[in-house]
């Protein structure tokens, strides 16, 4: 029996991955490779919505492959590419803009964030089209499940809504993918402002924990972490975001439950309880830095993962663009 599908991917938006997507999609997908037919993209045609250097761009795409591979996402059990090695996804994107409401794209909750802090003249028509490029890469591998954060739930129902449009219209093409939302116990805050979710964009460096950091560097951030007066290491979400963000942190990397780690350190004080995290995070993510910089001296090579997995993605993705074009009249080249 053959297996499901499932793709996901990110964009090469910083020179190094942080802890919440680590935790948040790369220990997610290193474990559902071995139970799917995975499908992992470095989606770099998304990362144009943004203003970019072309060699920082470029270097960034490397560095994000160099870190998924890292991680335990394996070329050989695994399809990992580069968006935009494979030209289906952008031609895939133009026939679903002709399918799609104007008004449903307008009514997407990430442009309209974005487009009202940037206003009018600050907003590419890339950054409108965006969800419809994430439902070509969805749709060109025939997709069942798709690994998203609650922020792109919306996203993978505007896929959906697509699809069943183009078979109703065109015949059964596009198998309708369903959404996997990773649970909200996985989301990871800001250390400085415990408050905010840890993003690629913070305005200080201080609150990200960044998989390439020295380790002495992640320690130190760990160490100076935000916590609260109380001293008492437990987990409670509205009276204490900073502790309860290191226990998230320590249950993810160890498997451990939170009431267990809660019980290791009580009367111990934060002092205690950072140093052991700091140790957790420096021995999980010192060999995952080790393997993505020796990655990284040989970009030969790793452009060469690249491609023949870009190939392998290519096979699939042109055999659903072929059977896209058919359907709906365009006249192939014979």
């Amino acid at each position: 029996m053959s297996k499901a599908r499932l793709y996901s991917g990110m964009q090469p938006s910083a020179d190094s991955l942080q802890i919440g997507n680590y935790i948040g999609a790369l220990m997610q997908w290193r474990d559902l490779q071995e139970s799917y037919d995975a499908f992992f993209s470095v989606v770099d045609l998304h990362a144009l919505t943004q203003p970019n250097d072309p060699a920082e761009l470029r270097a960034k795409t490397r560095r994000t492959a160099a870190q998924y591979i890292a991680a335990g996402i394996e070329p050989a059990k695994s399809t990992l590419y580069v968006q935009s090695q494979v030209p289906a996804h952008a031609e895939l994107a133009w026939i679903l803009s002709t399918i799609t409401g104007f008004g449903e794209a307008s009514r997407m909750t990430q442009f309209k964030d974005k487009s009202s802090r940037y206003g009018t003249d600050g907003t590419n028509v890339g950054l409108f089209t965006y969800p419809i490029l994430m439902a070509a890469d969805i749709l060109l591998y025939q997709a069942d499940i798709v690994p998203v954060g609650d922020d792109q739930k919306q996203h993978v129902e505007l896929t959906r809504d697509l699809a069943e449009r183009f078979n109703s219209r065109y015949g059964d093409t596009f198998r309708v993918p369903m959404p996997m939302i990773q649970q909200d116990t996985a989301r990871i805050y800001d250390l400085q402002n415990p408050t905010a979710k840890m993003s690629k964009s913070a305005e200080s460096d201080a609150g990200v924990l960044w998989l390439l950091d020295d380790p002495a560097k992640s320690a130190k951030k760990i160490m100076r972490a935000v916590t609260d007066s109380e001293g008492v290491v437990r987990y409670d979400r509205d009276a204490k975001p900073g502790v309860s963000n290191l226990l998230v942190i320590y249950a993810a990397l160890t498997g451990r439950q939170i009431p267990s780690i809660e019980d290791e350190y009580a009367g111990r004080g934060y002092g205690d309880f950072k140093k052991g995290l700091a140790e957790v995070v420096v021995n999980e993510f010192g060999p995952v830095r080790e393997r993505a910089l020796a990655l990284l001296d040989d970009p030969a090579e790793l452009d060469r993962v690249l491609a023949r997995n870009a190939d392998k993605a290519a096979s699939v993705a042109n055999g659903t663009l072929d059977a896209v074009y058919d359907r709906m009249g365009l006249l192939r080249r014979s």
